[in-house]
Order: C-alpha cells, then structure tokens, then sequence
C-alpha cells in the first residue's frame, strides 16, 4: 500500500461551480423542477452552505428528494445528459493535470465530496478516481427513497466516512507518512485540521484566513482562459 494519500475535495476544486447547484439548474432546464419555487430553495441552502451554518442532514436531504419516486432508468438517462452539459465543461483541466501527477506518483488517491454519489459516479470516473467518498443514498428497488446512510461526508463527518473508507481496507489514517487534502471550503476544515498536508484550493474567505494564519499552502485550480 501506498505511504501516501491523497484527498480531493470536487465542488469548487476540481469542478468549477458546485454539482448539487447544477443540477438543480438541470431539472430547471428539463422542466422537471419549478423554476422560481426550486431556484429560490437553492440559492437559500447553498448560501448558507457557504456562510457554514447548513446542517449535515438538511443539506443532504434537500438534494436528494430530486431524486426520490423517479424511477431509476430515467435518473441514468438525465444523468447522462446533466454530466455532458453541465459537469464536463465545469471539469477544471488543472485539477484534472494534478489529480494525475498524485495518480502517477502511485499515491491512493481518493475524491472525497458531500454530493451523494448518484450524481458524482460518472464525475469520478472523468476524472480518474478508482474511489470516492460520497453521500450514500438509499434505494428501494429501482427507486431512491430521499434519505441516507450514515455517517454523513459533510463537515466533521468527512473524517468519519475517512475512516470508515480505511477500515475497510484493513487500513487507518496513521498507516500514512502523509495526508493530503485538497479543498476550496470553510466546511472542510475539520478534515483540513487532521491531515498532515492540508491545500487551500481557491478557498472560501474563511478557508484562505484560516490557512494564512496556519501557514497551510493556498493554490488556485481555476482556469485561466
């Protein structure tokens, strides 16, 4: 096993923008969400997902309801169609270049997200991840049901869903000489605090005054052109 592990927060990261945002947006779009009711929800839980005061639960079950009582081979199809126009121009080609230099260091490298993993699969997959951590979303046959498997990978829980990734690989977080984590958000410091190598990536104002004070290192992924 590899002495290092790398961690990669996505939205704000490696994606410019947020997926749960776009695909609400989507639905919009597809007519499957009403514009002003939905668009005012959204824009709600994602400020106060940015100023930190969104809990766990509550975030996680706003999005999810999107995808509860459709059946599942629609949810393929509009998924499909959301990663093609929404998610891959968003992919930033700089977070795709260093996600593959950890990669070709033979690190484990891992993407680690509080989007439920319905939604990032294919993202994942873009962007060369064998592993994600992701919200877990229930099903009942070929249905979602809205709610989640616990812990939550959102804020403090990142660290648990961490652990609970390495436990199940016969692994724990002091097997590693090293611990990278990647992130742009206030809401990752409690995992940004546990590592040995946290990364602000083009972070929150909260983020940026916590790493300058910490001496963390403070990068930008964004694209230029």
């Amino acid at each position: 096993m590899s002495r290092t592990l790398t961690l990669f927060d996505l939205d704000g990261t490696l994606l410019s923008g947020d997926s749960d945002d776009y695909w609400i947006q989507f639905l919009i779009e597809e007519g499957l969400e009403d514009e002003a009711g939905a668009r005012a929800a959204n824009d709600a839980i994602v400020a106060r997902y940015r100023d930190g005061s969104v809990g766990q639960a509550e975030f996680v079950r706003f999005y999810l309801r999107t995808l509860k009582g459709r059946p599942l081979a629609q949810l393929v199809e509009l998924r499909d169609t959301y990663m093609r126009r929404k998610i891959r121009p968003k992919l930033r080609a700089a977070g795709k270049a260093l996600v593959a230099r950890h990669r070709a260091a033979d690190e484990l490298i891992a993407l680690t997200t509080a989007t439920n993993r319905f939604l990032i699969e294919l993202t994942a997959r873009e962007l060369g991840f064998k592993h994600a951590i992701a919200v877990e979303p229930e099903r009942g046959g070929d249905q979602f049901t809205g709610d989640f498997s616990r812990p939550i990978n959102f804020k403090e829980g990142k660290i648990d869903c961490l652990d609970a990734w390495l436990a199940a690989r016969g692994a724990r977080r002091g097997d590693f000489a090293q611990i990278r984590f990647y992130s742009d958000s206030r809401n990752d410091l409690p995992l940004l605090s546990v590592v040995s190598h946290p990364v602000a990536v083009d972070p929150d104002a909260t983020l940026r005054a916590h790493a300058e004070k910490n001496g963390w290192p403070i990068i930008s992924l964004a694209d230029t052109a």
